[in-house]
């Protein structure tokens, strides 16, 4: 699970491990939730329709691959020029 882990109360060893390992967590996380960020902010997609399971997952599947685009927009400019 990908979750950050809490100290428990009172503990006071070990604290430097626990922060390396949600440090490592962060990492892949952030990967992961920025493409939802971009769906949420940048495209507005906050509430879906019911259209159809077809209609609403083929809306999905193009605005991740237009998000997936997004992100890599310096990438794709720089490889143009």
């Amino acid at each position: 699970d990908a979750v950050a882990r809490r100290r428990y109360p009172g503990q006071k060893t070990g604290l430097q491990a626990l922060q390396r390992f949600n440090r490592s967590v962060a990492r892949v996380r952030a990967r992961g939730e920025h493409a939802f960020r971009l769906l949420k902010c940048q495209f507005g997609y906050r509430k879906t329709r019911y259209r159809g399971l077809a209609k609403n997952g083929a809306q999905l599947t193009t605005l991740f691959a237009l998000a997936n685009l997004y992100l890599l927009r310096r990438e794709l400019a720089w490889l143009q020029a």
